[in-house]
């Protein structure tokens, strides 16, 4: 494939839903540009309807506003999170300071993703939490007057840290928290120290929150998310020939982890345009055909590019060498058992892949890829292969393609327009 022209990717996931949490708590109406309009932030505005958030209509290219209440409400349903786990983790840190009582669900992959790390420091802060014995979904939540915290999470996440800092904030009390291993996205502290608050990080790593700020209905602009450019970044890297420019990206620091991979296995992706967007630094991001080199990723560098590792392995597939992944168990609780997915996908189109404990080991080849992709309904495993399908020669069918509806509509789309030739299809991709 020959790739060229200026691309726009989807808003920023994470931002959305943090945007749309924090609004829920600022009376009156804030409005969300170039929020993602994905079927996850549609969980968000429905779950925040059901507590008495006016949000309106979330559709592509409209200002999404919301009025908040003075008070949320009392659901009269079931809060249902679909497949979003930020949704789910977020809810349960603004539930927890609410006087009331209100149950979480989400779908068949959502249940099985673990809650209760989240839900073991907000009963710390004073919230009442039911988990069943799964470790998963449906959670009840009782909330009430919190108290301040001092607590090492289990993981680097910043679904955990920023439901932890959500309910700091609702319940207006201070929380001091630290991450384990690498520190995940800051895009919940970002947004605080906007508003006022004071958020904090020691040389230990102890996070600092204090409730001394004022949420105050505004405007957030979001930017192109960049873990959805990272596809279309490993597309234009496994090109024949040419350069794209994805436009007006986020490009915060916590989250470019996987350009560094990149770079270390020569690809340079060049970062024109900088600007800030309410806190958070935006750019166009350049990319143009490169030849890959194996790398060795390390376990500090894993929170930084958690949602990007199957991305990774995709390309290492093509790598000259064998790529290791280091300290990934995290990618088996997540909307699916990611490691092994993507080890068995890999074997499944010809390449030597393994998945054994916490580490993924890849060898390149230069072989066609041919074969069956199984997503399990995971939009990034979904997404990742499908680079795969652009390829010279390439025969791959994925069984569930429309799942990356999750969080890039239009993906497919998307991915052929990278392509100079005005075909309206991939021969080498099928979905089904």
């Amino acid at each position: 494939m020959i790739v060229d022209g200026r691309h726009r990717v989807p808003g920023d996931k994470s931002l959305t839903h943090r945007a749309l949490f924090l609004s829920a708590l600022c009376r009156g109406e804030s409005s969300v540009e170039g929020a993602l309009t994905s079927l996850d932030a549609r969980s968000t505005a429905s779950f925040l309807r059901a507590l008495g958030v006016q949000v309106g209509p979330v559709r592509p290219g409209r200002r999404l506003r919301i009025r908040a209440p003075k008070t949320l409400v009392v659901p009269n349903r079931v809060l249902d999170c679909g497949n979003s786990g930020t949704t789910a983790r977020l809810g349960m840190g603004l539930l927890s300071a609410q006087p009331f009582a209100a149950t979480i669900d989400g779908d068949r992959s959502l249940r099985r993703r673990p809650m209760r790390r989240v839900a073991e420091p907000l009963r710390a802060m004073g919230a009442t939490i039911t988990t069943p014995e799964s470790d998963g979904l449906p959670v009840m939540v009782q909330g009430g007057s919190l108290q301040p915290i001092e607590w090492e999470l289990p993981v680097s996440s910043a679904q955990l840290k920023g439901a932890i800092l959500l309910a700091a904030v609702a319940g207006a009390v201070p929380v001091r928290v630290r991450e384990p291993n690498g520190r995940s996205r800051d895009h919940t502290e970002r947004m605080l120290r906007v508003h006022g608050y004071s958020v904090s990080q020691d040389a230990d790593g102890w996070l600092s929150f204090v409730p001394d700020g004022q949420l105050r209905p505004g405007t957030f602009q979001v930017p192109g998310d960049i873990s959805s450019a990272a596809f279309l970044v490993g597309a234009a890297t496994l090109a024949t020939e040419g350069e794209i420019r994805l436009v007006e990206v986020g490009v915060n620091p916590t989250r470019t982890g996987f350009l560094d991979v990149l770079g270390r296995m020569g690809c340079t992706v060049e970062r024109r345009a900088m600007t800030q967007w309410t806190g958070e630094p935006v750019a166009d991001l350049v990319v143009r055909a490169s030849q890959l080199q194996a790398t060795e990723v390390a376990a500090n560098e894993i929170p930084g590019l958690i949602d990007e590792v199957p991305l990774l392995a995709v390309l290492a597939s093509r790598a000259e060498g064998t790529t290791v992944f280091r300290e990934v168990g995290e990618l088996r609780v997540k909307e699916s058992d990611r490691l092994t997915l993507i080890a068995s996908n890999l074997t499944a189109l010809g390449v030597e892949a393994r998945a054994e404990a916490n580490t993924l080991w890849v060898t390149g080849s230069d072989r066609p890829p041919v074969g069956r992709v199984v997503t399990a309904g995971d939009h990034r495993i979904a997404m990742a292969f499908a680079i795969l399908g652009t390829l010279e020669n390439a025969s791959i069918q994925i069984d569930d393609l429309q799942c990356a509806d999750i969080s890039f509509p239009q993906f497919l789309s998307v991915l052929l327009g990278l392509s100079r030739d005005e075909s309206s299809s991939l021969p080498g991709l099928r979905s089904g």
